[in-house]
């Protein structure tokens, strides 16, 4: 039988999931018995309640103790515990319940800087004192990876989960990372339904403050996805001056009414260009013309970002402005933009809510005409219920 000393030699090769040292370097082996009938009982204390880390755990040591003869193990795992559903999904759906707030930064139409506000806004945040994370669903252009300088890097894999990267103090996960770089992805909506649902509960987040998820553009079935799978704290809109723009924040706004999500305010990009040379700001492309859309969505504008070199430099290279420009004007009106995101979130954390936007029909999403069309009786019914607006559409 082998000694307490050559089992503890043995997990000293398990290395804990996620990390690189082994459950004996981290201190997780409180105490190892060797029993009168030749059981071994091991009792680790981790600092995870997620069951696929104590499952990995349960394998490894057992693959270990076995190239010893130690065949009859007891293990006795103490963990924390698991992550109840918050408060502000206690009716309704929510697949991440570690995750306190989540933040939707939608547009409209593509092109308007959405990713380059996602993860400025983001990196602001963190800055701040908040544990947050970047979640990049924008199937058809995940940019995210350049802007956060981890373009190109593996996923690393733990056990069935995908494990976020970290970078300026963010978790970060993209659809970018978890595909062939240059490959492009034609699916239809129920693919993309699915793939937001992964995103969100196939990745190892870690208890969040803030997850800031970069949509695609428009008003489709990843944004109905994503408000059916989890309470949306709130929506950020993103535009520029132009009016053609505007008019696509408007559907975009419309979309955050109709699911019930608070609008935490607009981000307006190109409001005026930065000389690099002289330091004056010019209006090329117009200025603050969207303060009367968000008084008309009663909303707040969160800022009037400029056109800066610096920005186009730090998202292509990598090297986000907030983090390493801050003296840049851009960067302070991140900076400040950011904290009226935050008072905006703490206000409205315990409202998110997602129950009146639940599927209506059998597996059907509630605002799919071709599942209104498969149960129309069904649906008439519901929406007389409750107060529906005729339409087929369950999200009223």
């Amino acid at each position: 039988m082998a000694s307490i000393a050559d089992i503890k030699e043995e997990l000293s090769k398990v290395i804990y999931p996620g990390f690189q040292k082994s459950i004996i370097d981290f201190g997780f082996v409180k105490d190892i018995q060797i029993d009168a009938d030749d059981a071994c009982t091991i009792l680790l204390d981790i600092t995870s309640s997620a069951q696929e880390v104590s499952s990995k755990l349960e394998q490894d040591i057992s693959e270990v103790l076995n190239t010893i003869g130690v065949t009859n193990v007891n293990l006795k795992i103490s963990k924390p515990e698991a992550p109840k559903q918050q408060s502000n999904s206690v009716s309704g759906s929510n697949i991440a319940p570690q995750i306190k707030n989540f933040v939707m930064v939608s547009s409209g139409k593509g092109g308007v800087g959405k990713s380059t506000t996602t993860v400025n806004l983001a990196i602001a945040a963190a800055m701040q004192g908040k544990k947050v994370g970047i979640l990049d669903a924008d199937i058809y252009g995940p940019n995210i990876p350049r802007m956060m300088g981890i373009n190109g890097l593996e996923v690393e894999v733990v056990g069935n989960k995908a494990k976020p990267f970290n970078a300026y103090g963010v978790a970060v996960m993209s659809m970018g990372s978890l595909m062939e770089e240059g490959q492009s992805l034609i699916w239809r909506g129920a693919m993309i339904m699915k793939a937001i649902q992964q995103l969100l509960r196939d990745i190892l987040w870690e208890d969040l403050d803030i997850l800031f998820i970069d949509m695609p553009p428009g008003t489709g079935d990843a944004q109905l996805t994503l408000a059916q799978s989890v309470p949306v704290t709130c929506g950020i809109n993103v535009t520029t001056p132009q009016h053609v723009a505007l008019d696509d924040s408007r559907r975009s706004l419309d979309m955050f009414q109709k699911l019930h999500i608070p609008i935490g305010g607009i981000v307006e990009n190109m409001s005026g260009f930065i000389c690099p040379e002289c330091n004056t700001e010019s209006d090329i492309f117009g200025r603050g013309t969207c303060e009367e859309l968000a008084e008309q969505y009663n909303t707040q504008v969160l800022g009037l970002l400029p056109i800066e070199p610096a920005i186009r430099e730090g998202g292509d290279g990598g090297k986000p402005v907030v983090y390493f420009k801050p003296e840049s004007e851009s960067a302070k009106r991140y900076m400040q933009a950011t904290e009226k995101l935050l008072q905006f979130v703490d206000a409205n954390s315990d409202k998110a809510e997602n129950a009146s936007i639940q599927p209506t029909t059998n597996g059907v999403s509630a605002c799919s005409t071709s599942g209104a069309a498969a149960s129309q009786s069904q649906s008439q019914a519901q929406q007389q219920s409750s107060g529906g607006c005729g339409t087929g559409c369950g999200c009223h």
